[in-house]
Parts: structure tokens; sequence; C-alpha cells
């Protein structure tokens, strides 16, 4: 099954807010996982992590984390490296107490190096990351996500290839592609050639369990600037939905439009009409 997920807490969500109203409320509109943004900072509460939890499964909510921004795993200053890993770490740790499947990232920057250096970094980082795995998130996924700018480490083939390394899936950001390469993936055509990449690095079975982020987006020659409601961009949404069901995808679509609640429905009922 494919389940649409909200970006946080909906726009809707009644006072005081917060990740379990936020659950609740998505329920309520009948949309069936949601996506913790844990962006600026991780909290360390494992008793509202129990209670997370607790809400999500009455409710039947699947949950995924975005984790914060603040990471670059190609850092060169040891200390910024150190606390890179230990956000990631402690998201990843605080989704496994919430019962959430997968942890978004956002891994690096490239800071003027070549690519496969940048590669060698995050790889290095990575399998320090994964030793903990066992006793912290034993079975949470770390997504690296594909990036929306040029400077970014993110290519679609990079975190397919540090993922298959290292068992574990990425987020695939098609919105951050399209930005990314100043307009293309916005294709029936073009979104297949993502998912057999896909299929090529992890096998056919993987596009049973993904990790998804789309919305529209607002970008330069450069690539991202802002993300945008999908009726007022130039993504082929309809397009992306009719080749997610031809497919049969499962796993998670996180709809990250500024709209949140109403854009994540608007996919959602959309692909439920398709044959």
């Amino acid at each position: 099954m494919l389940h649409f997920a909200v970006a946080g807490s909906p726009l809707s969500t009644p006072a005081p807010g917060g990740t379990v109203e936020g659950i609740k409320q998505s329920s309520e509109l009948g949309i069936n996982a949601l996506e913790i943004e844990w962006v600026q900072r991780v909290p360390d509460a494992p008793k509202r992590m129990a209670e997370i939890k607790a809400v999500s499964k009455a409710l039947n909510v699947t949950l995924t984390v975005h984790a914060p921004y603040f990471v670059n795993l190609n850092a060169k200053e040891p200390e910024k490296l150190e606390a890179s890993k230990k956000r990631i770490l402690k998201a990843l740790e605080m989704a496994e107490l919430a019962g959430a499947k997968s942890v978004c990232v956002h891994p690096a920057f490239y800071l003027g190096m070549e690519p496969d250096i940048a590669f060698t970094n995050v790889q290095k980082a990575t399998a320090e990351i994964m030793q903990k795995k066992p006793k912290l998130f034993p079975s949470v996924n770390l997504a690296y996500e594909t990036m929306g700018k040029g400077t970014q480490f993110g290519t679609l083939e990079e975190v397919l290839k540090i993922s298959k390394e290292f068992d574990i899936y990425p987020c695939v950001d098609i919105a951050h592609l399209h930005a990314r390469t100043n307009g293309g993936y916005n294709s029936t055509k073009e979104f297949n050639e993502v998912f057999d990449v896909y299929e090529k690095y992890l096998g056919k079975k993987s596009l049973k369990n993904m990790h998804l982020h789309y919305s529209g987006i607002e970008y330069t020659a450069k690539g991202e600037r802002r993300h945008l409601v999908l009726k007022k961009s130039d993504a082929k949404w309809k397009e992306y939905l009719k080749v997610l069901k031809k497919r049969q995808i499962e796993g998670v679509l996180v709809c990250e439009s500024p709209n949140l609640e109403e854009d994540t429905i608007l996919l959602q009922n959309n692909y439920a009409k398709l044959a």
C-alpha cells in the first residue's frame, strides 16, 4: 500500500498543536501517515515518544521523521562532523521510540570538493552511524534524501549507491530532482527512469517499501528555492500519480506542499480514483 503523509501536523490541528494532536487530526481528515518534522532540533523525550507511538498505533497512522537541517557529513571541521552525526543518531533513536519507520536526512554539501571525495567522506560517517543501529535504531531506516541544489550531495545515483552499501533505502524527492536539473524529472518517461534506476540498485522488492517526498517547487538555474502548492507549480503531479499506480509503488509519500493537508488529500484522492 502507498500511504500519503502530511509533512508535520496539519494546519487545521487544534491548539495546543504538537505531534500527538497532529496525528489525531490527520486521522480525522482521513490521512493515514505523517512525517514528524524535527528539522530544527530533536526532542530528547522518551515519554513523549511513547505517547506518539501509542496514538499512531491506535489510529493506524504510519510515521516517518525528517531529521534536522543542520547536518553535513562532509564537514571539514571535526566538531561540525561530530555534531552532524549526533543529530542524525538522536533523530534515529527518538524515531525508534516513536515507532517511526524511516528518517529523512539531508546528508551533505560538497564544499567545493569533487563529488567522489565527498562520497568517501559521507561513506565513512555513515559507517560510524550504522555501527549504532543494533542498539539505538534497530527497526528504523536511515534515508538520505535526493537534494535540490547542485552544491548539495544528493544525486539519485549517490543516495542509491550509498544505500545499497549499507542496506538502507533513500528518500527520493522528485521535486528536488526537478529543481536540481532546472526543469527535468517532470514527465512520465523521467518518473519511470527514476524507478528503473532505483530498482537496478536496490532490487524490484525495494519498490514496495519506499520513502518519497513530493510537492510543487520553485527553482532557478542554481536549483531549489522553495516549495510550492501543487496547482501553483509546474509539477506534473497527475502523471506522477499514474506512474506510482501503474508500477504499484508502496511505502510512504510525504507531501511537502505549504498548504500541508490540502495537497496531501488532493494527491491521496486522485490516486484512489486511478484504475
